[in-house]
Parts: C-alpha cells; structure tokens; sequence
C-alpha cells in the first residue's frame, strides 16, 4: 500500500444484477466470520467485526450503479476508509490548520507591508508542521488497519471471484 493514497478506491463493471449482487453480499456476510457489514438498495459498508475494531480499523463502502444500458451489468465504486467520525475529525483539522495559517498569513502580511513587526508570521511554519504530524500520524494508523484492509480487500474478491485492483 503506497503511503500517498489517501483512501484508496475502484472502480468496475460486473456482470450480474443489483438485486443478485446483493443477493450474493448478504449470503456471503452470513458466513463469513471475519467481516460483518449492512447492504442496502445501492450502498454496501464491509466492516471488521466490533470484538476486533480499533480506532483505524478501515472500512469498504461499495456504491452499486446499474448500467442504464443494461441492467445485468452493474458498476460497483469501491472506497476504503476509516470510520466517517475519524474521517471527519481529519478532515476538520486539517481545514481549521488550513483558515488559520490563512488568517494569520493575511494579518502577519499586511503588518509587514505597514512596516510593523510580524511576530505572528512565525505561526505559519509551526501550523504547517502541526498539519505535517497529523498526516504522519494518518499514514501510522492506516498501517494498523492495513491487515484488516487486506482482510476486507479478500473478502470482496472473493466474492467477485476475480483480482480488482485499488488505486
């Protein structure tokens, strides 16, 4: 797993119907041990059983399509992730770490431009350091969930019954 992918997803074309592949998920879901999960009418979630959870414990979302050509083919978008609230929290930080370097860097700039000292400019670097730990600390805990990933990743070919490949 490369350490720049972010979430990884993707993305194809099957050749059954959304009610089989549903059909299917859920027959699976019953027998399999290590991976629960909810299906809906176009929304799958593949989850690790809550005894086995943790705080980066990745989940695959699956949006099921069907081709308005042909309704035995259907498109299933694939994305793995964390929880949404671990998602969110992420998420937040970096867009709060994002409005303040660009309060700071508006206010420390139009002081220098009066030729006033600009203390506050060296907040900017401290937050892009703080944004920098907070994506090392993302990159650790997808490597935590990475087994659990791999996990959830068989689980889906196997009941596909073919390689698909994540990018």
């Amino acid at each position: 797993m490369s350490s720049f992918r972010i979430r990884p997803r993707f993305n194809e074309t099957l050749s059954v119907s959304q009610e089989e592949f549903r059909s299917n998920i859920e027959e699976a879901l019953n027998k399999e041990d290590g991976v629960i999960g909810s299906v809906s009418e176009t929304y799958c979630v593949l989850k690790i059983p809550m005894a086995e959870r943790h705080y980066w414990s990745p989940q695959l979302t699956l949006t099921l399509e069907e081709e308005e050509d042909n309704e035995t083919h259907l498109r299933v978008r694939g994305l793995y992730g964390p929880k949404p609230s671990v998602w969110a929290a992420f998420f937040m930080s970096y867009a709060a770490i994002g409005i303040l370097i660009l309060f700071i860097g508006v206010i420390g700039m139009s002081q220098a431009l009066l030729d006033k000292p600009a203390p506050i400019l060296w907040a900017v670097p401290v937050l892009a350091l703080v944004a920098l730990v907070l994506y090392l600390v993302a990159q650790s805990g997808q490597k935590v969930g990475a087994e659990q990933m791999f996990r959830i990743h068989h689980f889906y070919e196997t009941l596909v019954k073919h390689r698909v490949a994540i990018k």
